[in-house]
């Protein structure tokens, strides 16, 4: 991981490796080129500092800048886009339009993707099988909105793309839980996800699929599920 930074303008990340929301950050600042110290968490048990920095949530990620903590993965992207605004690339577009519907698409990935996506893994027969056609037809409307750009946002990888990409490595995991391929459900999204793997900061900054399978065996026993 990258190293701290100096003096009053240190950046810090407490984290969790194989957390979608948590990737999403590291993406960000890896796409930015921004030096960070990164602190991982035990869920179990969660550092003073952590809720300190986030007392209302008591959640990860929480970046903190300056000595400022700053909560919620999408709201941190907007923040890192907009605080180093001289390095690129720019995450966000430019356009208030565009810039509206990354916020929305954004949002949409957040609730759907990851509320349904935790139903597959945590519940079984009917429900599980419900869970799975809803994520399915969730990823194909995400698919549809893809279309044939190369990313969410046309030619660039953008702000869509890091709220979206730090689910792929939890795919494999929703898979194997509910015996499905994703690729022979929305073969479209899988080529972006591969596209975007090939990206040296989505790479370096992901969880590895296998690491993220046994993260969610194990939270499997302790929610009682086997």
């Amino acid at each position: 991981m990258a190293g701290g930074g100096h003096g009053g303008d240190e950046v810090i990340l407490l984290d969790l490796k194989v957390s979608m929301f948590g990737m999403r950050v590291r993406v960000a600042l890896a796409e930015k080129g921004i030096e960070y110290e990164y602190r991982e968490e035990n869920l179990a048990q969660k550092s003073q500092l952590l809720l300190e920095m986030n007392p209302i949530h008591k959640k990860l990620p929480v970046l903190i800048h300056k000595g400022n903590p700053i909560v919620e993965s999408l709201v941190i992207v907007q923040y890192i886009d907009e605080v180093w605004r001289d390095k690129k690339p720019l995450l966000m577009p430019s356009e208030p339009y565009q810039r509206a519907q990354a916020r929305f698409w954004g949002d949409f990935i957040t609730k759907k993707v990851y509320e349904v996506g935790r139903r597959v893994w945590v519940t079984k027969g009917e429900q599980q099988e419900k869970a799975k056609k809803e994520l399915i037809e969730i990823l194909k409307t995400l698919e549809g909105e893809l279309g044939d750009k190369a990313y969410f946002g046309g030619e660039e990888f953008g702000f869509v793309d890091v709220a979206l990409i730090s689910f792929y490595p939890w795919f494999h995991a929703y898979e194997t839980c509910a015996d499905f391929k994703v690729e022979a459900e929305c073969p479209k999204l899988v080529e972006w996800g591969k596209r975007c793997m090939a990206r040296e900061s989505v790479a370096k900054s992901t969880a590895d699929p296998q690491e993220v399978y046994e993260f969610v065996q194990s939270m499997k026993l302790v929610v009682g599920i086997d």
